[in-house]
């Protein structure tokens, strides 16, 4: 595929992320063009490669996070190291850190050093709250981020305590914002001749990005004295909208809250009484009416398959949707078509390389995701390439360097 179509080609990251928030920023921008050099540290790197680690030296979850990057190992606690930074900074356009606030200026690599090293630099911080505020200080987690944001409090079922979702959503939402901070400030560079430094430090707080998708809790709250409570499947509020069993054994999702979908799909599961209820004819009715409502369609679902149910479903045009394992995923045929699983041979700890799928680049730009470069990096894979290419320093520069660490 023709790769002129990556926006941000000639865009140089320099990122001192570790784990999922600041790498997920950085893995986006490398998605469409950026050349981000990722610094770790020497021996051990970003402890994300041992993270879900079931084969050889390299997890898939750091695979897949650092995608389209080059690693580079640097011991930032060196003034060697601090130095390379900054002459780094002089070559970069965006210099991306997820560290606990304090941290970069505690080894001399503040916001005004980095400035006076370069000064369109635009500087991309995420912490746990914030660079400011009472708990700016304070380290944290993705699991307590989702928790503070409102989160952790709606997933589950109500008579449980909260759950989490499988995946760090809390650390990609931050990097999702964190990327589209980085894209603004850049846009906003090449309209300004000299933007202030302070509109170049786009500051993400994990528990903000949370609160951000959390829709209308707080305003629900302030206007009605609402609490919103845990649904299990389901979402206050909507009604039918849930999962259901099938009779092999897998389970479905059907989405018939709009009011003309819930007269043809009350139609579909043989329910016509339920779709002529005066008390089903709109939203609030069908809500008050939801455990009634889920154990009629229930009832259909559990003596039909899953194709089977789906089948019929769809030829009603109502919303509906297997609920896929990564198995489902790898075979479905609307990936596919638009390269959303793109294979790499990879090190998994056997004596051959393995092909293994990789999700690709969202969004989709020319009608298919564009293809990724490469995977996560070897620790240091780069470092030579990095250092000699952009700061032309010798073989045995770099050599003294790595002793040194």
């Amino acid at each position: 595929m023709d790769t002129d179509i990556r926006p941000l080609d000639g865009v140089r990251v320099l990122e001192l992320g570790n784990y999922v928030a600041a790498p997920t920023a950085g893995r986006i921008l490398g998605d469409f063009g950026a050349e981000v050099i990722k610094v770790e540290r020497p021996k051990t790197g970003d402890e994300l490669r041992n993270w879900r680690l079931y084969g050889g030296d390299t997890s898939m979850l750091y695979r897949t996070v650092n995608r389209n990057k080059k690693s580079i190992t640097l011991d930032l606690r060196t003034d060697a190291g601090r130095k390379i930074v900054l002459d780094l900074i002089e070559q970069c356009d965006v210099l991306l850190e997820n560290f606990r606030p304090g941290m970069l200026e505690k080894w001399g690599l503040g916001p005004e050093v980095l400035n006076e090293a370069n000064p369109n630099l635009v500087i991309t911080r995420i912490s746990a709250y914030g660079q400011t505020g009472p708990l700016a200080q304070r380290p944290g987690f993705a699991a307590v981020a989702e928790a503070v944001g409102g989160l952790r409090e709606l997933v589950g079922d109500p008579d449980r305590p909260p759950v989490r979702v499988g995946v760090s959503i809390g650390d990609s939402i931050a990097g999702i914002y964190a990327a589209f901070g980085t894209v603004m400030a850049l846009f906003q560079r090449e309209r300004v001749q000299r933007v202030p430094l302070e509109q170049r430090i786009i500051d993400v707080a994990l528990n903000e990005s949370i609160l951000s998708v959390m829709e209308s809790l707080v305003p629900d709250y302030l206007a009605y004295g609402i609490n919103r409570e845990r649904v299990g499947g389901r979402m206050e509020g909507i009604a039918p909208s849930n999962a259901y069993p099938c009779s092999d054994g897998t389970s479905i999702i059907i989405g018939g809250n709009g009011d003309a979908i819930f007269q043809r799909y009350m139609q579909v599961i043989d329910r016509p009484d339920l779709a002529a209820d005066p008390e089903l004819q709109d939203n609030a009715g069908r809500w008050r009416h939801r455990e009634r409502l889920d154990a009629s369609i229930a009832e259909w679902t559990r003596v039909r398959t899953r194709a089977e149910a789906l089948r019929v479903l769809e030829a009603a045009a109502i919303p509906c949707g297997p609920i896929y394992t990564a198995a489902d995923i790898v075979t479905d045929e609307q990936y596919r078509a638009r390269n959303m699983i793109q294979p790499f041979r990879v090190d998994v700890g056997e004596p051959e390389l393995k092909e293994v799928g990789f999700p690709g680049i969202v969004p989709v730009i020319g009608g298919r995701s564009l293809p990724i470069r490469t995977v996560g990096p070897d620790l240091g894979e780069h470092t030579r390439e990095v250092l000699s290419g952009l700061l032309g320093l010798t073989d045995a520069d770099i050599d003294a360097l790595e002793a040194n660490s």
